[in-house]
């Protein structure tokens, strides 16, 4: 259950903000729809309200806070550059700042790839770096077309959207993205995987598919919002390989992956791939916006100016950010999320053969996706039972009753997303799992306590 402590003495009206919130900001507001809580502490995984109340934090800003909120070695950055004097703003002209955060990225990046890249700071948003990236392998080949995969989540600005599953005017080739449990083929696995490799070959090389040559392939290396879909580790090659075939520039957005989440420091080292070019945001700002692509010299063709943006030299997030990549690095945090993830999915395993609502457990590192299904629903055709949004929003409500912050993702909004920071211990791993496996228990039972409510009355 959440810990409720006093109130402080002089307690912030949340009601009221959380009211006035909803009377003056945009209707596109989304988090603050499904978490009406008012931050005013953070610290590691746990937020405390304006209430007084805490909550175990994982969402960590939608995978952002690598090592959770205000961590001492980020906090000492920050508070080193305001300290020494530096300027804050500085358009793109170098700063020793500057210098310490890229030398700590490229030290990170595979080796294939950092012998000869050249990185582009852009606006503070992922969104915006992976505009620059679609821009960039399309001045570099002198082609349009894109290829993009089905469930892709690239941003919310319009290159981006198109790249996106939920494109409705579509400029990009889909391709199929391997699912195992909800695999478009019907066979799952690295069989399925397969088979959308072979389509994608087929439509690269038949002269009648009408896809002509395009200017790059844009995929995540595990899909976040798409509902926690890892590929197999052979996918990713056979991608890497039709691509290097074709001279098509492999773009991974590594947005949300990167950062020792997904076990390894960048997702694409599972599988040994170099891409072309990586697409990074999220936490290589340690919590503070700061976005940038690194790719191959050969595709920096650019002209002056070609790609500009007025907060490309955000050096709070810079030192913010060389401290959270040299943490991560040194504490060899990544190998601590495959080890803590493996067992928390273990678990999660367990938990779905008592409880046949859940459909499926997946994920990688501290990147887990749990779908909810309603295998009672009458679907004899299906190979799967259907997805249940209703349920999951109601696991969502009872994790927040008892101070437990997740996410929904998934093509139906029906995949719990944990994203807690890797900083996340033994004892903090079960406790989220405890929460969970509580709420889950109580929304299961929700129904059938209206159902007799409404019977006694």
């Amino acid at each position: 259950m959440a810990i409720t402590e006093p109130a402080p003495v002089s307690p912030v009206p949340h009601e009221a903000i959380l009211r006035r919130q909803s009377l003056r900001e945009s209707a596109a507001r989304t988090y603050a729809r499904s978490l009406p809580i008012v931050p005013v502490r953070a610290r590691g995984l746990t937020i405390e309200g304006a209430d007084g109340r805490r909550y175990l934090d994982c969402l960590s800003g939608a995978g952002t806070l690598a090592l959770g909120h205000n961590h001492p070695v980020v906090l000492e950055a920050i508070k080193g550059v305001i300290d020494s004097g530096a300027p804050l703003h500085i358009l793109d002209l170098a700063t020793p700042v500057k210098d310490a955060f890229t030398s700590e990225l490229f030290a990170t990046l595979p080796a294939g790839l950092a012998d000869d890249a050249r990185i582009q700071f852009c606006g503070p948003a992922g969104t915006d770096a992976v505009e620059a990236a679609l821009k960039l392998v399309r001045t570099a080949t002198g082609r349009s077309g894109l290829l993009a995969f089905t469930g892709a989540y690239h941003g919310m600005t319009a290159g981006a959207l198109d790249a996106s599953g939920g494109a409705t005017d579509v400029r990009v080739t889909r391709l199929p993205f391997p699912q195992n449990y909800r695999c478009p083929f019907g066979v799952g696995g690295e069989r399925g995987a397969e088979l959308g490799a072979r389509w994608t070959e087929s439509l690269l090389d038949d002269p009648k598919s009408g896809v002509p040559a395009p200017a790059g392939m844009i995929l995540e290396p595990v899909q976040g919002e798409g509902g926690v879909n890892p590929p197999p580790d052979t996918w990713m090659r056979r991608m890497r390989e039709i691509t290097a075939a074709r001279s098509i520039p492999l773009i991974a957005d590594e947005v949300q992956t990167g950062v020792g989440r997904t076990g390894a420091f960048w997702a694409v080292d599972h599988s040994g791939v170099v891409p072309d070019v990586m697409v990074l945001s999220k936490a290589i700002g340690g919590s503070l916006p700061l976005a940038v692509i690194v790719y191959r010299s050969e595709l920096d063709v650019w002209q002056p100016g070609t790609h500009a943006g007025t907060f490309r030299g955000n050096q709070l997030a810079m030192a913010a950010g060389a401290a959270t990549l040299a943490f991560v690095r040194e504490n060899r945090l990544a190998d601590r999320a495959a080890t803590l993830g493996a067992r928390m999915l273990g678990r999660l395993q367990g938990l779905a053969a008592r409880h046949p609502c859940i459909g499926d457990v997946r994920g990688r590192g501290l990147m887990i996706g749990v779908e909810l299904v309603d295998p009672a629903a009458d679907a004899p055709d299906a190979l799967v039972p259907p997805p249940a949004p209703e349920l999951a929003a109601a696991v969502q409500r009872e994790c927040l009753v008892r101070g437990l912050i997740i996410e929904l993702g998934g093509r139906h909004n029906a995949v719990v997303r944990l994203l807690p920071p890797l900083t996340l211990t033994d004892e903090q791993a079960m406790a989220v799992l405890d929460r969970f496996a509580d709420a889950l228990a109580a929304a299961e039972r929700a129904p059938r306590r209206a159902g007799a409510q409404r019977a006694g009355a």
